[in-house]
């Protein structure tokens, strides 16, 4: 969500912040800022909308300055307009913030008593004039950030510039993640890696509660206790040219089509070369003493483990709790001693994931986390990590973080299954060697790409509701198909398991109605295309997804029908993810939305 830049330096920053937050846009937002100092004096520029009308105001008014804070704002407090976009300012400091502070209230009728005049709706502008205020009974600029620190609760990731003072930044941090960039005389601060990526790979990450004050060539960190503190400078392996869209039309089909290349680097992590099996790497504990697994997640992640929860039962016989993280941390779930629980994310940042990890570890428990972000704080947080190679995923409706999450899970119930025992060697080869091909069949998936384009052409792009159907682990993939459908189209569509139709759901169906059914040919296929039939007779509109063997049996009573390969029914979660995808992209592409960063959603979600 939000995204920060920060900038402290010899040259102009300007360009340099606003480069920063077009590498930030794919997190979503609805408006932009900027503010320099121009001798001494805070400056700003913000707009409404994209960077673009950002970028207008500051060719008609340049902004000039050699330090300054960049802003992309996803809105919670107030309307997404100018006067709510961040920075926020007074004469003496401005700022820049991710997160919320959740008693924004009682500081701001403390702040108006004190005579302080607010021009804005946000939670944000409460910061500045509690530092304004130190500040102006005396404070030096790091006092008054202290201070004002601990008076804040909630979330936040905070970028501070001070009049007078191009020598100076503080960025500060509580459970919005926050890095600190070290360039040659100048320094930086970003919410994230690829946003500072072409300036620098040597960043520091701040840890819960830590400040840090930065002038042209260090920083220093301060903990909440104010105690100086060593944070480790590690190289980022996100790489500036890393973003760009290579001759696609869009991030996310870009994104589509990458996924077979970065399932099989993913799957080349786990599988041991000398004896052509999976294998978990560094894991610090015994798996077959695992009791019980936890699943922890949100969304599309949420989905995966949907899937992760049939695999791991299904193949080593584990029982496994799955809750939506926003859920689980609030109802104080019973923890069985000595079990796992797995935390799965795209960024690693998520908010109400990460707060539910931290309960686990408090619970005792052994904490894994699917991430795809090495430098993540739930990366830096867990026991192990099992990590995607996915590379950065621009578009904010998740594909190839997807498929790589369930490529993860998929060796992870191999592995536990082989340590419980409860797997065969010939099941496991088995299992394994379904999981090899996965690459080279997704690449025949795509090769449907102009049948399902034609088919979201003709049949969904002016349909208001659309259901999906599935049954046993494709039955995730139904949700997780009316999930992408309704975040890039607009459209309304919901998931459900195929059996449930006829308790209520099936009343919706007429010939307005299209029906998306996955149904690979496996042990539940009958039983899918009797509830298949149950449509039909009602008028809706099949679209049947499938392999050719149960092709044969549906394709004449389909309005659309795409063959895909034949795969060991274990993988074919992963293989069924991606026409759902293609059929939301080219259905929101029909309709003429904005694929890559649809209306009011963000791609890491760093506030509840």
């Amino acid at each position: 969500m939000c995204g920060i830049v920060g900038i402290i330096s010899h040259r102009q920053v300007t360009p340099l912040l606003i480069d920063g937050l077009k590498r930030l846009e794919y997190r979503g937002y609805d408006s932009a800022g900027v503010a320099t100092l121009i001798d001494g004096r805070i400056e700003r520029r913000r707009a409404k909308g994209k960077i673009v009308n950002l970028e207008a105001k500051i060719a008609e008014t340049p902004l000039p300055g050699t330090v300054g804070i960049g802003h992309t704002r996803w809105a919670t407090h107030g309307m997404p307009n100018e006067t709510n976009a961040h920075p926020h300012a007074t004469k003496h400091v401005a700022v820049v913030h991710n997160g919320i502070i959740e008693n924004y209230r009682e500081l701001r009728d403390e702040l108006k008593a004190l005579g302080h005049v607010f021009e804005s709706e946000t939670d944000t502008e409460v910061v500045v004039h509690l530092i304004s205020q130190k500040i102006e009974e005396g404070a030096d600029p790091q006092t008054a950030v202290a201070q004002s620190l601990k008076r804040l609760k909630g979330a936040f990731a905070l970028a501070i510039i001070f009049a007078g003072r191009e020598d100076l930044i503080i960025g500060a941090r509580k459970g919005s993640p926050l890095a600190v960039g070290f360039g040659e005389n100048e320094m930086f601060l970003g919410s994230d890696a690829l946003a500072l990526a072409p300036l620098t790979q040597r960043l520091m990450y701040l840890e819960e509660g830590d400040y840090a004050v930065l002038s042209h060539t260090d920083a220093k960190v301060f903990d909440a206790d104010d105690k100086p503190v060593q944070r480790q400078i590690v190289l980022s392996a996100t790489s500036g040219a890393m973003i760009g869209k290579g001759g696609y039309r869009h991030f996310m089909l870009k994104e589509i089509y990458e996924q077979p290349q970065v399932i099989g680097d993913t799957l080349n992590t786990m599988i041991n070369q000398d004896t052509n099996t999976i294998t978990l790497p560094n894991v610090p504990f015994d798996l077959k003493d695992v009791p019980r697994l936890t699943i922890v997640a949100c969304g599309t992640s949420y989905y995966a483990g949907l899937v992760g929860k049939y695999w791991i039962e299904s193949v080593a016989r584990v029982p496994v709790d799955i809750d939506v993280a926003s859920e689980f941390r609030y109802r104080a779930p019973v923890m069985e001693k000595g079990g796992v629980s797995l935390f799965i994310s795209q960024s690693g940042e998520t908010a109400d994931t990460l707060a539910a990890l931290r309960y686990c570890k408090d619970q005792g428990q052994k904490i894994v986390s699917i991430v795809n972000v090495a430098e993540s704080t739930m990366a830096r947080e867990s026991d192990c990590v099992l990590r995607t190679l996915a590379g950065p995923e621009i578009g904010v409706a998740s594909t190839k973080a997807f498929t790589t999450q369930l490529t993860l899970l998929a060796c992870f119930a191999i592995a536990l299954g082989r340590a419980k025992g409860s797997l065969s060697k010939e099941e496991e080869a088995r299992l394994s060697h379904a999981l090899v091909e996965v690459p080279s069949r997704a690449a025949e998936v795509l090769n449907n790409d102009d049948a399902i384009s034609k088919i979201a052409q003709t049949l969904f792009v002016d349909s208001r509701d659309v259901l999906y159907l599935g049954r046993g682990s494709n039955f995730p993939i139904a949700l997780e198909g009316a999930l992408k459908l309704k975040e890039i189209s607009y459209i309304h569509a919901e998931g459900y398991a195929a059996g449930e139709m006829k308790h209520g759901p099936i009343a919706l169906i007429d010939e307005t109605v299209p029906v998306v059914v996955v149904a690979p040919s496996d042990s539940l296929f009958d039983k899918t295309v009797s509830n298949m039939q149950e449509v039909l007779a009602r008028g809706g509109k099949v679209v049947f997804f499938g392999d050719a063997e149960g092709m044969a049996s549906v394709k004449d009573r389909s309005a659309a029908a795409i063959v895909l390969p034949k795969v060991d029914p274990f993988v074919a979660p992963i293989l069924y993810a991606i026409p759902v995808q293609l059929l939301a992209y080219h259905t929101a592409v029909a309709k003429g939305t904005d694929v890559d960063q649809p209306r009011n959603l963000a791609k890491s979600v760093t506030v509840e």
